[in-house]
């Protein structure tokens, strides 16, 4: 197939074109020419009038929930909702059932996933069975694909473990990834302990459970000399303790969630369980802490933490429902509505190449003769996420009806194209 972008901006610094607008045609997932209004017969013709094209997007950390929970979402659904977000690229935790725990079920993910428009990479499990007691075989794992190791959604409570399973990656310079939680302080915490908590009469948790996760795995990362990756920080302290270790050299990195930067815990005052998430929303304050963080670079890259949910774990009481949101699908758009003054630029290093350096990925160049994994945005197209045009089989993000401003066209993945309509 041949497919012919016609005059969109090229955002890539690796690029002799940056910020240039030239045409680009695509044949066979090869980009074979970059040039200024190619005449050429295309399959496939993109008006590029305003569009920004960039290396593929990635997200370090999506629930497909298969095998076991396809009721929720599935490999082909969430490559779909994906692919409309702009990602060619998407990690997948390993929270399934039975979990990413064995080269077997690495292999599955892979095998299974290469016809669908993104990548998906399994993100393979520490532990075995993802019970916290003893290490899985990452080596194996590794091998077989797996970008990364963690356990998830069940953050390693264990030192003495982690600290092991850091030393074992070291053999292959793989990377360790982490939700920052000590399980043991408000272990039936519902939202942020503070006022808010208080009104509405429910248990928090506080960020003390995150700052002491954080500042003994970044020890933990010095002592081993090893990489750990924190996903969903929510905590100002946090962020200072991660400068710091970056500061003195440590290879530690972090992301940060859409939604931990766009809502508060006083937003929860109607109990909307979609906005129920793990780690819970956090004081306006430390919403501030988070923005600075992402403009400053202190935050390297943005985790959608696309967790689908099917009707019946959200619509019950707020006690009783699910965590999570889904995101793959508007974190562009909540990018730019939380950021007005974002450049483009900053935009592709968050969801492009800063995960792509920190996981070792391809990292993919706009030039003559390379592998095309494109994604193609709009910063001022206007659209609304509705119940009918969401890819994902899940529904649970407050998103729904809301207006955005700047909206990914598609993606160019080898010999894959996908479109939104």
């Amino acid at each position: 197939m041949k497919i012919l972008i016609q005059q969109a901006c090229i955002l890539d610094t690796q690029s002799s074109h940056h910020r240039a607008v030239k045409d680009i045609l695509v044949e066979k997932g090869i980009i074979q020419e970059i040039g200024d209004r190619l005449s050429v017969d295309a399959d496939q013709k993109i008006d590029g009038n305003g569009v920004f094209v960039s290396p593929g997007w990635v997200d370090v950390f999506s629930n497909f929930a298969d095998p076991g929970y396809e009721f929720k979402e599935t490999l082909e659904t969430g490559a779909q909702a994906a692919a409309g977000g702009g990602y060619t690229d998407v990690f997948v935790i390993p929270n399934t059932k039975p979990p990413i725990d064995t080269k077997a079920q690495v292999e599955y993910i892979r095998q299974k996933t290469k016809s669908l428009p993104v990548n998906v990479w399994p993100i393979g499990a520490i532990t075995k069975s993802l019970e916290g007691r003893e290490l899985a075989e990452m080596y194996d794992m590794h091998s077989s694909g797996a970008v990364a190791f963690g356990d998830g959604i069940l953050p390693i409570q264990s030192a003495g473990l982690l600290l092991k399973a850091l030393q074992y990656v070291k053999s292959f310079n793989g990377v360790v990834m982490q939700i920052p939680d000590d399980k043991s302080i408000g272990a039936n915490g519902l939202i942020n302990e503070g006022i808010i908590s208080t009104q509405l009469g429910l248990p928090g948790k506080p960020m003390m459970a995150e700052e002491l996760i954080i500042a003994r795995d970044i020890k933990l990362a010095g002592y081993t000399s090893s990489k750990i990756h924190f996903t969903g920080i929510s905590s100002p302290r946090s962020l200072d303790y991660i400068r710091r270790a970056k500061d003195s050299g440590l290879e530690v990195t972090c992301s940060v969630t859409p939604y931990h930067l766009s809502f508060t815990d006083r937003d929860l005052v109607e109990y909307d369980t979609n906005l129920k998430v793990y780690p819970p929303l956090r004081t306006q304050t430390a919403v501030e802490a988070l923005r600075q963080g992402v403009l400053d670079g202190t935050i390297d890259c943005i985790a959608t933490h696309h967790l689908p949910h099917e009707f019946d774990s959200k619509v019950l009481e707020f006690e009783y429902a699910k965590f999570g949101m889904t995101g793959l699908e508007t974190s562009y758009a909540v990018l730019k509505w939380v950021f007005t003054g974002i450049t483009e630029e900053r935009v592709v290093e968050l969801l492009s190449t800063s995960a792509r350096k920190i996981f070792s990925l391809a990292n993919p160049k706009i030039e003559k003769g390379q592998r095309a994994c494109l994604t193609l945005f709009n910063p001022g197209s206007n659209w609304q996420l509705t119940s009918e045009n969401s890819r994902s089989k899940s529904r649970n993000t407050p998103f729904l009806g809301k207006t955005f401003t700047g909206r990914p066209i598609g993606i160019i993945n080898g010999e894959k194209l996908f479109l939104n309509t």
